[in-house]
């Protein structure tokens, strides 16, 4: 399984950008996918999951209500819509994917594949 993420970008704060994650060697619909960010000098934080029956969980605290994951099965992609992006969401964001389905998706521990990253600067 190899992951391919882009769409980051500088943006000035307020405005909005869509990650994407294309997927190959298996569907989607057959893997738990994650979004994860590392901002510098921090830890890596999850930010939202959709398994592979399509529910998708809770969004990190900090995000709700101005970022949307979606899947797209036709095109093995899943996206990230950020909206009213914030200084504070500067960060390099990770699509993860994993076949296990009885795991918790939460934990990057849990994801056994990672796209290369895509960096997200909000200037203020």
């Amino acid at each position: 399984v190899q992951l391919q993420a882009s769409g980051g970008g500088l943006v000035q704060a307020g405005g909005s950008l869509r990650l994407s994650c294309a997927v190959s060697g298996r569907p989607i619909n057959n893997l738990n996918m994650g979004w994860f960010r590392q901002a510098p000098g921090k830890e890596r934080e999850f930010v939202v999951a959709i398994r592979w029956s399509g529910s998708i969980t809770a969004y990190t605290d900090s995000v709700k209500g101005r970022f949307t994951i979606s899947r797209e099965n036709a095109k093995n992609t899943i996206y990230l819509q950020m909206n009213s992006l914030k200084p504070e969401d500067t960060a390099a964001y990770y699509c993860a994917a994993d076949s296990r389905r009885s795991v918790a998706v939460y934990s990057a521990q849990s994801y056994g594949y990672w796209g290369q990253g895509t960096l997200v600067t909000v200037s203020s």
